[in-house]
């Protein structure tokens, strides 16, 4: 089986490659050596190519993919903090509903350390992976912060009292319950979203069009449940 509408389509590695292939193969695409081949990256027959979701707009954004699927927490921990500061170039055109988690803020159970934290020092030190969602919201909300990105497991920081709370994603909040923390505050929802190249967009728009045509015509039935990560 072809390419659909010849259009390349960049694919998340992880949580939300499952899910992502149901789609591509309800819509008629051969995907039977995408799902076999884990260690393959270029698909060539099919026009896929498979990375990490965080690199998947900056393929877009470079042309190297005319579409591309990846959470909605990338997007925005990519976006544009401030006015004139550079975010990815890249249309979202569908939300496309699965891989559904929360961004949270949150902290040890009992009295909230951050909320204490900010009522005797007026600042309150927060990890995440997503230093950029975590400052906005902070900001957003009016409280001042020092932000502490990590890579690994944020569960740990409030536990070591590096900080007094974690903002992170959660789908079934197993890991936070069994690091003694609860959700203080829910940020934001985030699902699989699908996103186009500028310029792609423009030129190929009759391909595109006729791709979301046949995207929201499909049963959410056949759309996978995989998340983009979290706790």
């Amino acid at each position: 089986m072809n390419s659909i509408n010849g259009l390349t389509i960049a694919v998340p590695r992880g949580a939300l490659f499952a899910g992502t292939v149901e789609v591509l193969s309800s819509l008629g695409m051969d995907t039977d050596e995408l799902r076999s081949n884990d260690r393959k990256l270029l698909f060539e027959d099919i026009r896929v190519i498979t990375m990490r979701p965080t690199d998947v707009p900056t393929y877009v954004e470079a042309g190297a993919a005319d579409l591309g699927v990846t959470g909605k927490d990338v997007l925005l921990e990519q976006a544009a903090q401030r006015a004139g500061e550079g975010g990815r170039d890249v249309y979202e055109l569908l939300d496309l509903g699965y891989g559904r988690c929360t961004m949270v803020l949150a902290s040890k159970a009992g009295p909230d350390p951050a909320h204490e934290a900010l009522r005797r020092l007026g600042v309150m030190r927060v990890a995440t992976k997503y230093p950029r969602i975590a400052a906005r919201h902070l900001e957003q909300t009016g409280r001042q912060a020092e932000i502490v990105e990590v890579k690994g497991s944020v569960e740990l920081a409030p536990l070591t009292g590096m900080v007094e709370a974690i903002v992170d994603l959660t789908a079934t909040g197993t890991t936070l319950r069994e690091n003694n923390l609860i959700v203080r505050e829910e940020i934001v929802t985030c699902t699989a979203r699908l996103i186009a190249n500028p310029v792609s967009h423009k030129l190929k728009a009759a391909a595109i069009d006729d791709l979301l045509a046949q995207l929201r015509g499909l049963p959410t039935t056949s759309f996978g449940r995989g998340a983009p990560g979290g706790a």
